[in-house]
């Protein structure tokens, strides 16, 4: 799931000082889950800004909405009325939301109120670690299903490095190093010795460094679930 933390509230009301009317928009994928972005997230950043605006003695229209996700375009359409008619629509989603949202209903503002922080699993209650950072090339079958992209510090492709301390990264002693754990986990399956096969230079031409991505379903998976959003 992508992960997302509220921005500091400071940031978020500088955001729209000069706009009258806001529509706040939740989203019920995955910020709803970490408990960041959903419907309750809403009301509690709604109620703040309206509690800053009386003590500015300021008047503004505060819409809240949330939707099912903001990053498919059937959910986007069913504010459409509401967004044309506000001066700034404060997106709660991650930032496929605000892109995809600027591009469906075309006219308002769309805001960030949220930083997006990565990809990872709920690790335990409230807490979330990033384990995939979808370079579009993976290599987990070579790796014990250990990512060395997301879960190196440096990304390595073959480690461990020189910095690893008792298991730990020198970058940061209360992380794991990603290579020990691969190292561990190989050990384990009885693959140690592939690892000895030195990985080449990554072709980082399918992750971001190639532009934006795509993907389009093959017309045969077409038929067979009906088509959302444009």
């Amino acid at each position: 799931m992508i992960v997302a933390e509220r921005k500091p509230f400071g940031e978020i009301y500088a955001m729209f000082r000069r706009q009258e009317s806001i529509l706040v928009v939740g989203c019920g994928g995955c910020v709803t889950v970490s408990m960041t972005g959903g419907e309750r997230a809403v009301a509690t950043l709604a109620e703040q800004i309206q509690l800053k605006d009386r003590m500015l003695g300021r008047k503004r229209k505060i819409i809240q909405r949330t939707i099912q996700r903001q990053c498919d375009a059937e959910y986007v359409r069913e504010i459409a009325q509401e967004a044309s008619g506000v001066g700034a629509v404060l997106s709660m989603a991650c930032g496929v939301g605000v892109n995809y949202m600027t591009e469906i209903l075309g006219g308002p503002l769309v805001l960030p109120a949220m930083n997006t922080l990565f990809m990872g699993a709920n690790i335990r209650q409230g807490e979330w670690a990033e384990c995939c950072a979808g370079c579009g090339n993976c290599t987990l079958d070579k790796t014990g299903g250990i990512c060395p992209v997301a879960r190196c510090s440096k990304s390595f492709m073959n480690g461990p490095c020189g910095g690893t301390r008792d298991g730990k990264c020198e970058v940061n002693p209360q992380t794991d190093c990603a290579w020990v754990l691969i190292v561990k986990r190989m050990e384990q399956l009885g693959r140690l010795e592939e690892l000895l096969e030195v990985v080449p230079p990554r072709n980082w031409s399918t992750a971001r460094d190639g532009g934006p991505r795509r993907m389009t379903l093959p017309d045969a998976l077409l038929e067979t679930k009906p088509e959302r959003g444009r």
